[in-house]
Parts: C-alpha cells; structure tokens; sequence
C-alpha cells in the first residue's frame, strides 16, 4: 500500500536517482525525480520509476548546483510534495539544509530505514555522529530527508515506462556561489553496494603496506575491499570510496569479514543487512562480536596467512 501521495526524489548521480526511485515507489502513488542532465537522462529516470521528471537542465558554467536552491524550493512550494529524498553527497546535504531552512520544514539526515506505521511513515537516521538512532515520523508537509547508499534496491528499468518530463525555468539566486578554483580527483571504480562478498579493515591495520595481504585474500574470496572511516579519512589509505557507515557505503553482501574492526555503531550500520558477519579482532571485549555471526578472537596477522594459505590449497 502506498502510504505518501507524492514523493520526490533528488540525485547528483544516476545510479542514486535509481536507488531513490525504488524507495518512492514502495512508499508513493506517484514519484516525481529532479534532475540536472540532458534529456536522455531524464528518460533514464522514467525507466528507473520515476512518473514525472523536473529537469533542470545542464547547469551554465556560471553555476553551480547549489544555485538551484531557490529553483528547487518554488517548485516544492507550487506542487506540496509529501516527501522529497536525496542523495547524501556534500552538496546534496547542504542543499537538503537549504530548502529545509527555506521550507520551514525538516531535514532528516543519514536515514538508515523507513520504516512504515498504520498509515505514517517513519524514518530511522543515525544522531550524535552516529552514536544513536532517532526515529521521527514524516508530519503532513514537505520532508526532506537524506537517505543512504543501500537503502533501497534499485529496480530494474523498464523500457515501457511512459513519463511526464517538464522543463524547469532557472530562478536567479539571491546571492550566488562564485567557483575560485576547480581540482580533478581521481576516483576509485569500485561498487561496494553490489558486492556479493566484502572483507572490511578497521585500525587493527598497522601500516598502509599490509593492505596487500588483506587485498589478497579478497581477491581469493572474489570479494571487494572496505574499510572503517580512520582507514579512509584519517590515515587516507583507501579512497573514500571504500569507507563503510554513517555517511559511507550501506552493504547488504552475502558475507561481511571484518579484520581489526572494533564494531563502532557507526560502521555497524553500514553492514547490518549482511547475511554473515565473522570478525576477527585480537580484543575479545570488541563490540563487533555480538553483531558477528561467526567470531575468531586473535591478532589477524596471525590469523590471515593460514586463511590464504588455506584458500590457495582449495583454488
């Protein structure tokens, strides 16, 4: 049953707008998705479940997304959805304050769940850095929530899909946003999300060097590498790309291996979902143990050399 008349989704990227798009479909009669991009996109997102599409076309070198503000927030105040959901990228957050601000409304961040309630809707996001749930219902006006990587599956495009695409007329911002300079970043090709197999590594690493060994025994167990946020963005060993939790990666693999994570709330949530979790930690006290389904309490480098050893001999 759907609960919401109108839900709206919004994504810098169109593999998200797919993810979004599900969850608007499990929860509205009617699923409407803004876009930046050519038109060819905007028939993407008709294929993925979207009813309508608002493009806002390709953004002039002279702007920036976050100039669309203004552009966004009248199209929200004319049609009144019940729900608008966004990527929970930099700017997609920061546009999410923006039109709350401007709404009156709320943003709800880092939904981890929806969760449904009679007729309300429910929306499960992690608080205090992720040191705690909240759980708030979705009031009789637009809410703007901000929803995690692997919290919908996508649904497969259907080419027979029929849509509606408006093009949407540019509102001048009342202050703009000036571009000083512009940097290129490589960035890692990996898919965390459709990952059947990840093996995730937590500070118990020592040095960057030793990623070869917990690289090689994910490449034994055609599974991707992942990490705890330290690993990505404090020490950078990995790219952000592989940090799992609050504001990361949200898994929902066949197997989870966690080497030297301690089982921070914040990293948990991003594998809950996993149909096996096995750690191993050398501190039999870590947290992570009554989440594992399976749990090895010793210093994984002693303990990786014989699972190698051991799925070489079966190779």
């Amino acid at each position: 049953m759907n609960i919401l008349k109108k839900v709206w989704v919004l994504a810098e990227k169109q593999a998200a707008l797919g993810q979004l798009c599900a969850g608007g479909r499990q929860l509205g009669e009617e699923v409407s998705a803004i876009l930046w991009g050519e038109k060819e996109e905007a028939d993407q997102a008709i294929r993925m479940g979207a009813d309508k599409v608002y493009r806002l076309g390709v953004p002039r070198p002279e702007n920036l997304k976050e100039d669309y503000v203004e552009t966004i927030q009248k199209l929200l105040q004319e049609e009144k959805p019940d729900a608008l959901f966004v990527q929970p990228t930099k700017r997609g957050k920061l546009i999410a304050g923006r039109l709350a601000a401007g709404l009156g409304t709320s943003a709800l961040v880092d939904a981890v769940e929806i969760l449904t309630d009679g007729d309300k809707v429910q929306i499960q996001h992690m608080v205090y850095g992720g040191a705690a749930f909240r759980t708030e219902r979705i009031q009789p006006q637009t809410a703007i929530v901000t929803i995690g990587t692997g919290v919908f599956t996508p649904l497969a495009e259907d080419s027979g899909r029929q849509g509606t695409v408006i093009e949407v007329e540019f509102v001048e911002p009342a202050v703009k946003i000036k571009l000083l300079e512009k940097k290129s970043k490589a960035s890692a090709e990996v898919n965390l999300n459709a990952a059947k197999r990840v093996v995730g590594v937590g500070r118990g690493l020592v040095q960057q060097e030793d990623l070869g060994m917990v690289e090689e025994l994910a490449c034994l167990l055609e599974a991707e590498v992942g990490c705890s946020r330290p690993i990505a963005e404090g020490m950078n060993w990995l790219p952000k790309e592989r940090y799992i939790g609050v504001s990361g990666a949200m898994l929902k693999p066949d197997l989870y291996l966690a080497l030297g994570i301690s089982g921070q709330v914040q990293h948990m949530v991003g594998v809950n979902q996993a149909k096996v979790i096995v750690a191993i930690n050398k501190d039999k006290a870590a947290p992570i143990f009554s989440q594992a389904d399976y749990g090895i309490v010793g210093d994984f480098y002693k303990v990786l050399p014989s699972l190698i050893e051991k799925f070489k001999a079966e190779h």
